[in-house]
């Protein structure tokens, strides 16, 4: 598991240095670093898959898109360097870039004087940089393609910034696969399947719907039907369903496909889902997270947060698992404000930061008041 991460200089991360759990949550208002603190591992990912990390931080292609050195580098930095660490087991393992030298390049060069060179051999052996390693982000589409090698060797549902195009081939190609005890659906258990699970978790995203990955021509493709009183329906696709089927798919796919000591980033596993959806996707982001499955999600929604409280209330996941981050941002300096926000147990916070989803309480005043100016 990765127990923390320290960016210096690194786009709105002047100094910021944050403790991982099993599960961690990161929060805050736009535009504040959280989608900046998922680039910085995704960059070390892109730049080992280049063959590259010992050489440059490679900005652009295949999981994320920088631009040039000096949009990677922090505002009203003290240095041109940056500095991206990390820990896993008991090891800290730490880059600096030269930005310097890279300003109007797409990667920056890396300071072999001040930072160790690792070899491959144990690089392989972190997630980020391994086949535990699935990354989804909130420009997911349900525009599906295939590619047997990143399937069948590096077991990928993405190929390219996180949009999950891989997972109906995923689907099919590992449909068997059998899911860890500590993931399957309460009321589908004699059933371990990936493709079964899969189905039982997005009955809870829509009442009854059957999952069916399908090979269409040289690529893949996701079919959806329904029960009715007069049978189950055709099959329709996915153009043809809810935005939030599509969405939830590849995170509960992810999710039910791996094994303690994967890595998952997830961003807004929320989108398109109603709340009682948001809410079993957090007790399956929790129930893995229990099971020794890291997750990185970052959101916007309060029932994300709210449900993987109540996980804990319920004693599904320990409070010692989850980490909860809130992101704001520093006007005077234009960087990165990052506070814990605490666990009591039991479900409870300890003190919520200004900010930390308090819109809804705010509006309640305004609606409860008898003078709402």
């Amino acid at each position: 598991m990765i127990t923390s991460i320290h960016l210096k200089h690194f786009k709105s991360h002047k100094n910021t240095n944050i403790e991982l759990k099993n599960i961690t949550l990161l929060c805050g208002e736009n535009g504040s670093g959280k989608s900046s603190l998922i680039q910085s591992l995704l960059l070390l990912r892109q730049s080992f898959q280049k063959n590259r990390l010992d050489k440059v931080l490679s900005l652009n292609k295949p999981l994320c898109y920088i631009g040039e050195g000096k949009d990677a580098l922090c505002s009203f930095a003290e240095e041109d360097t940056i500095k991206i660490e990390f820990g896993y087991q008991e090891t800290i393992y730490q880059w600096i870039f030269d930005a310097g030298k890279g300003l109007t390049s797409d990667f920056i060069p890396y300071d072999k004087s001040n930072s160790k060179i690792y070899s491959n051999n144990e690089l392989s052996l972190v997630p980020i940089f391994s086949n535990l390693f699935q990354y989804i982000s909130a420009g997911r589409l349900a525009e599906y393609e295939s590619d047997d090698y990143a399937i069948e060797i590096e077991r990928q549902i993405s190929l390219e910034e996180g949009k999950a195009e891989l997972t109906a081939h995923f689907l099919d190609y590992y449909k068997n696969k059998k899911v860890i005890t500590g993931l399957l659906h309460p009321v589908v258990k004699d059933d371990n399947s990936l493709i079964a699970q899969t189905t039982a978790w997005e009955q809870e995203i829509c009442k009854g719907v059957k999952v069916h990955p399908k090979k269409v021509g040289d690529s893949y493709e996701i079919r959806y039907t329904f029960p009715s009183e007069l049978g189950e329906t055709d099959e329709y696709t996915t153009k043809n369903v809810g935005f939030g089927l599509s969405y939830a798919l590849p995170v509960i796919v992810a999710i039910l496909s791996s094994k303690p000591g994967s890595l998952l980033i997830i961003e807004n596993p929320e989108a398109h889902l109603h709340p009682y959806g948001q809410a079993k996707i957090a007790e399956l982001m929790s129930l893995a997270a229990q099971a020794g499955i890291q997750i990185i999600a970052e959101t916007h929604s309060d029932h994300i947060i709210n449900g993987v409280l109540v996980q804990n209330k319920k004693s599904v996941i320990d409070k010692e698992n989850i980490k909860i981050w809130y992101f704001d941002r520093d006007e005077e300096q234009n960087a990165s404000e990052v506070t814990e926000v605490e666990l009591m147990g039991k479900g409870r916070i300890k003190k919520a930061p200004s900010g930390f989803f308090d819109q809804i309480g705010k509006d309640l005043r305004i609606l409860m008041s008898t003078n709402p100016s």
